[in-house]
């Protein structure tokens, strides 16, 4: 069996994603070893999350760093001393700057919760964005993963997922829908990356075959 590639999380909330990819590792379905999980948060339950799977769970507070560059180094830090190939921001709440972006570059992942480009950008987040969404009056949102470029949300997209936008829905009943629909696309997506499978051409990602992958 060949060696899995090792995957940093970076979370700042409860860690839901995080806890797909800890169950679709279970059933040898992520394609990925996570190696460690990183909470700019000490109240985030992804670090305890983390912690009762046997994960590393390391909390950098970006509050404890006055410099942004700082925090980000000890961030950096942290995922090289575990030998980390990707990393996912699995709900991060934190803009990174070019600093970090350009070390993990076409190796940062994140996870957004509309249907990008629509409804990303600064302050596009958590629930701000299903208020928007159910604002703007269209009829379908859904989750976006996509590679992490200087501009934010801005990056090459890798996956989407749609859910319908009902007429009685409250930003917490679609969020809750989209927060399910996460769940299922971005294990997938770990594992394409895992696989080799993704191949970025401009601001455009292809999947490539399995057998073209391998061979």
């Amino acid at each position: 069996m060949s060696k899995l590639i090792r995957m940093g999380v970076l979370v700042s909330g409860s860690g839901t994603i995080l806890q797909s990819f800890i169950d679709a590792a279970a059933g040898n379905e992520l394609g990925a070893e996570i190696a460690v999980v990183i909470s700019n948060r000490p109240e985030s339950y992804a670090l305890e999350r983390a912690r009762l799977n046997g994960i590393p769970a390391v909390l950098v507070d970006n509050r404890d760093y006055p410099d942004r560059a700082d925090f980000e180094r000890r961030m950096i830090e942290e995922l090289d001393a575990r030998g980390v190939d990707f990393v996912f921001m699995a709900g991060f709440l934190r803009v990174l700057t070019p600093l970090f972006v350009e070390r993990y570059r076409d190796r940062l992942i994140n996870a957004h919760p509309a249907l990008l480009p629509a409804f990303g950008g600064d302050g596009f987040y958590g629930s701000k964005v299903h208020k928007a969404v159910l604002e703007s009056g269209v009829k379908f949102s859904g989750c976006t993963a996509h590679f992490v470029t200087a501009e934010t949300d801005a990056g090459p997209i890798i996956a989407q997922s749609t859910v319908e936008v009902t007429d009685d829905d409250t930003p917490e009943s679609l969020g809750a829908r989209v927060l399910k629909a996460e769940h299922a696309l971005y294990p997938e997506v770990v594992r394409l990356f895992a696989e080799g499978r993704l191949k970025i051409e401009g601001n455009r990602v292809t999947k490539i075959n399995r057998l073209k992958a391998e061979g």
